[in-house]
């Protein structure tokens, strides 16, 4: 093994992050090579500086007119040359700034500088490099994210043990902390939360955070060591008062001994600019200090340089440019306010219904979706039927029927749940 990764293993021991490592989380390393050697030469290299494959000319990078000509007050450096591996560190920094100030429960607790990655999906698939061996098993509830499978069973080859999301209309935090128990293999268990949950569109509300909190601490208590991802995806997009705000993460960060938490979050859906796939990635535990997290985000730098290298400098800079901006917190609170507007619409529709009873809503409060309980195979059936009128929906698995109510403009819902309503009565 290579002498880098023994110490940071070293600096890691006794800790739950080093015994919650994979085997190739062990072997996992930031090299001092090229692009480390290429960020000391960035500092001292004031003369010449021929380390990265860049090429210049009088010290401007080299950019075809087709690029430079749509792009319009960058420097060029602010987006055509290499970001560092880990992100570029005002964005990093400023991330953090902001996910304490979203998390104000966080401003006592120690927590690792998050490091960029493009977009939750690559974040919680670097994170699973990291902790996640062939054959372990990973927790997740039963109304879940499709993207997961792809993910975990096939990439990695881990087992997916999913827990009752619901029991009627909260979550069902017994079945969690049976499941984690169950799952439980050679002392430790993995747990993956997404909230607002996709497809259900479920935050749990103070009470049912807290359960979930004491679920994983009674597992804890019991010696079994707990990695907890948290998927922050549509973090922020609350509309209901009784819904906890903070991530569960500021929950889990300093629960106990031996649990490890993960947040893997972005400006993806936070900040609305999709395209940009711009995510991070945050570790804290209770007991780990500085040497502990920069060992972990060490390791991280080296699944991320062997994986995607770094993540694009110019969605990073537009990032910066757009938390700075200062009408960035009344232009978030006016779309907030907009789907909001929307999610009271479709609770006002559904309350109202007469017709399409045949499909039950889950529980919703937040995020972007909401999602429909249907029979054995009706789900596709009826998302087949309502293509041939023009509408566009998503089934999952065999029972669940999901609506993006965030891409529907409000005056139109009326209609697309009549359309959907109809449709249900139609071919039922």
């Amino acid at each position: 093994m290579n002498s880098i990764a023994l110490q940071l293993n070293r600096d890691l021991e006794s800790t739950q992050a080093g015994f919650l490592l994979s085997e190739l989380g062990k072997r996992l390393y930031f090299p001092k090579g090229i692009v480390a050697q290429s960020a000391e030469a960035a500092v001292k290299a004031d003369k010449y500086n021929a380390t990265a494959g860049m090429a210049f000319n009088k010290k401007e990078p080299l950019i075809l007119s087709g690029v430079k000509d749509y792009i319009d007050g960058l420097e060029p450096n602010d987006y055509i040359t290499y970001a560092p591996t880990q992100g570029i560190k005002g964005l990093r920094d400023l991330w953090k700034e902001k996910m304490i100030e979203k998390n104000p429960s966080l401003s006592e607790i120690h927590t690792s500088l998050p490091i960029v990655v493009p977009g939750l999906t690559s974040g919680i698939s670097n994170t699973a490099d990291l902790f996640l061996d062939k054959g372990d098993n990973l927790v997740i509830p039963d109304l879940f994210w499709g993207n997961y499978q792809l993910i975990f069973e096939v990439r990695k080859e881990v087992n997916i043990k999913t827990f009752k999301f619901f029991n009627g209309d909260k979550i069902d935090t017994n079945s969690l902390k049976e499941t984690l128990i169950s799952s439980a293999k050679n002392n430790k268990v993995s747990l993956l939360l997404n909230f607002p949950n996709n497809p259900t569109g479920y935050t749990p509300t103070r009470v049912e955070a807290e359960g979930i909190s004491e679920a994983i601490k009674e597992v804890a208590d019991m010696g079994i060591k707990v990695l907890v991802i948290t998927d922050d995806a549509y973090f922020g997009l609350f509309y209901e008062d009784n819904i906890y705000k903070e991530s569960v993460f500021s929950l889990l960060a300093n629960i106990h001994e031996n649990v490890l938490a993960v947040k893997v979050d972005g400006a993806t859906k936070e900040d609305y600019v999709w395209g940009l796939r711009v995510g991070f990635i945050t570790f804290a535990g209770k007991g780990l200090n500085k040497k502990h997290t920069d060992a972990l985000e060490q390791k991280l730098m080296g699944s991320v340089r062997s994986s995607f290298s770094s993540s694009s400098k110019l969605s990073q800079t537009l990032v910066i440019k757009a938390l700075n901006n200062p009408e960035y917190y009344k232009e978030k609170e006016k779309f907030e306010l907009l789907m909001k507007k929307r999610y009271l619409k479709v609770k006002e529709i559904l309350k109202n219904r007469k017709t399409g009873l045949k499909i039950t809503e889950y529980p919703f409060n937040s995020g972007y979706f909401m999602n429909f309980k249907t029979d054995e195979g009706f789900n596709e059936k009826l998302r087949v039927a309502l293509l041939d009128q023009g509408v566009g929906t998503i089934s999952l698995g065999t029972t669940s029927f999901r609506l993006a109510y965030s891409s529907v403009d409000e005056d139109q819902l009326e209609d697309l749940f009549k359309i959907i309503f109809d449709t249900v009565d139609r071919i039922s």
